[in-house]
This record gives structure tokens, sequence and C-alpha cells, in this order.
């Protein structure tokens, strides 16, 4: 039975409030927290806060009886419709973990995938000592689903797995300098997607790298970023939409020329390179290691390789516009490592170029023209 001060709540509508009173047998009158008494049938009404341990029970069956006088003469299909579209919270514990996430943010631009694997030095100022810190970062408007592998040799292993969220980092382990020698072969593969909303599709990454353990003994390995306060050493999964496929380059080949080059250039020069008139106007970039660096010390044929790769690129993106431009790229003779890196750039980086050799008169047999449709 009811009584004055009992807190109730209604059947059939949300809320509730306190006894206050009654009218007749049937009528009790609830005070709602704004402090009006509202009419109400007593079969409408239920009590929440008893001291009774089978309260719960009573408090189930008499909703039930009150369901089923509501529910008499009604089809199923309309009792369907109506039980779909409602959503009972009056029930939820207070405490319930909130499940409800904002929809991901997007960027203009950020519909191409980039994404990275990043290390960063916990204490850069101890870097003979520090622990690193490995993260995956989404650089783009989609989720990325994960996987994180090392190989040694046909074996690989599972580091990680997970889902990235849009425009966000993703911290995967710690490690420190005993785990470097696990690390040596990485393996990244990525599926993306959009929640909720259609998106377009991309094709599945997987990207492999050679971890250089020696790069975390060396301070300049880390560079300011885009993605963290402090200095960190970036690989390149994907990239605007394009994977990174690191060449594989012979390293002996490659330790091969690079002495041979240095050979080369004790030899005392005859002549200073000058472009022939038609050549007038066209840029002339040279990619020997010793125009680009001021030292390779601590560098590894791979680095440097792909340093010069890095020169090539921002020239011809910087002229990709001018139709009718002519680059002339020296490379040097030698086993052919970079030649045959910048043709593969150029077949499918920078499809609408043409390139042939430049002129062996004026640059040897150590230079590619590139001509700019």
């Amino acid at each position: 039975m009811l009584k004055i001060g009992d807190k109730v709540r209604f059947l059939s509508t949300t809320g509730g409030g306190r006894v206050a009173g009654f009218q007749g047998k049937n009528i009790v009158l609830v005070e709602d927290e704004d402090g009006f008494e509202i009419p109400t049938m007593m079969t409408d009404v239920v009590p929440v806060e008893s001291d009774d341990y089978q309260s719960k029970h009573v408090l189930t069956s008499k909703e039930a009886e009150a369901e089923r006088e509501k529910n008499k003469g009604r089809s199923i299909k309309s009792l369907m419709a109506e039980t779909s579209s409602i959503v009972d919270t009056d029930n939820e514990p207070i405490d319930k973990e909130i499940t409800f996430q904002a929809p991901a943010e997007e960027r203009k631009g950020g519909n191409q995938l980039s994404c990275y694997l990043a290390f960063v030095p916990i204490d850069i100022k101890e870097i003979t000592n520090t622990r690193f810190e490995c993260y995956i970062v989404n650089d783009s408007n989609y989720y990325i689903t994960y996987t994180y592998l090392c190989g040694e040799g046909n074996a690989w292993t599972l580091r990680s797995r997970g889902e990235v969220e849009p425009n966000t980092k993703e911290f995967i382990e710690e490690f420190g300098r005993e785990d470097l020698n696990t690390l040596g072969r990485v393996a990244i593969q990525l599926i993306a997607c959009k929640h909720d909303k259609p998106f377009a599709l991309k094709p599945a990454v997987e990207a492999q790298f050679r971890i250089d353990p020696v790069k975390f003994y060396k301070l300049h390995t880390f560079q300011e970023n885009d993605f963290f306060e402090q200095k960190a050493l970036l690989y390149t999964i994907i990239e605007n939409d394009r994977v990174a496929r690191p060449l594989v380059v012979n390293a002996e080949r490659l330790k091969a020329e690079m002495y041979q080059k240095a050979a080369d250039d004790t030899k005392p020069r005859q002549q200073t390179i000058r472009p022939r008139k038609e050549d007038e106007g066209a840029l002339v970039v040279d990619l020997h290691a010793h125009e680009l660096l001021e030292t390779t010390a601590g560098m590894t044929n791979t680095d440097i390789l792909n340093y010069q790769l890095d020169v090539f690129r921002k020239a011809m993106q910087e002229h990709i516009k001018e139709k009718g431009k002519k680059i002339i790229f020296i490379h040097g003779k030698g086993e052919g490592v970079l030649r045959a890196a910048l043709i593969n750039e150029l077949r499918y980086r920078f499809k609408p170029c043409t390139y042939q050799d430049a002129s062996f008169q004026e640059y040897g047999f150590g230079a590619t023209q590139v001509n700019v449709k």
C-alpha cells in the first residue's frame, strides 16, 4: 500500500515524484520535483523505494499486470511496432558505463590515407640510455584497423593489433635497447573504413621496413614533426594514398658504387659542366651525396639513397606544373642503383613526364633529363 512520502514513478509515461496525498480510493497525488501535485490513478504508479527485500519482485509483477491491462485487445503487429520504437532508460543504473561516442571529426584533405610508424624517445636528453615508445599515426579521416608484426627469416610474430580513430595516434608498445634486435624487420598491414557513413573504398595496405638499431643511438635520427611535441623517427606506411614501397637495394652494389663515386671525386675535374644553349633555362640538380650533405657520418647506404630520392621528389613536385620545363638530374654512373631508383619514381609517381639520357657531351653517362609535359 502506498503512503504519504513514498517515492513513485509513472508506468505509462516517464517521470515520477513523491506521494503528497490521496483523492478518494483510486487517485494519488504525486508531487514532482517542481512542487506540482499530479493526480494519478493508483494503477499507473509504482513505488521505487522500499525496505522490503522482495520489492523488486513486487515491482515487476505490478508492472506486468499494468502492461497486460494496457494491451488488452491490441494486435500483435501494433505491440511489436511499439516495442521496437521504445527505448527503456528508466531502469538503467546510475553508474552504468557511458558508451556514447561523438562522431569523429573530419578535416579537409583527410580523405587520402596517410599513416606512419613512429618511434619516440621517452627522454631524448639521455639518448644513450632512454627507452622508446612506438605509435601508429593515422593522419586521415578513416578508421584504420592495423596489425604490427616483426619478422625473422620467413617467420612473423604479431606484436600488436587494433583500430586507430581518424586523425589520432595509437600507442603500441614501449621497448628498450635490449629489444632492438627483435625489431630488425617489421611489417604493417592496414584496412581503412568509415563508421556510419558512405566512403571511398581503399585497398588493403602492407608495408615492410628494416629498422636499423644504430639509428636509435644517434640524436640526429629523431626530427621535429607534426604529430608529437618531441622529436621522433617516422617511417611512412602510406602517404596521400601512395603506399611506401622501399626499393630492394643490393647493399654490396650500393657500397661499391659509393666507393667508386668517392674515387671519382678525388680525380681532378677537367672542365666545369655547362649546359648547351638548347638546355638554357633547364634546371640542373646534382644528386651526388657530397653535393647534398655536409657529412654522411652515421648514415647507412640506404639512408643516403633515400635522402637523394627525397631531393629528386622535391624538385619534381616544385616544377611539375611548368609545362616544357627540362630538369637534368646528375646521378653518376656507378652501378646504376640511383638511376634505376629515379626511373622507378618517374614511371609510377610522375607518369606525365618523359625522360631520356642527358647530353653525354655535357654531362657524361651519369645524367638523366626529365621533360615536364
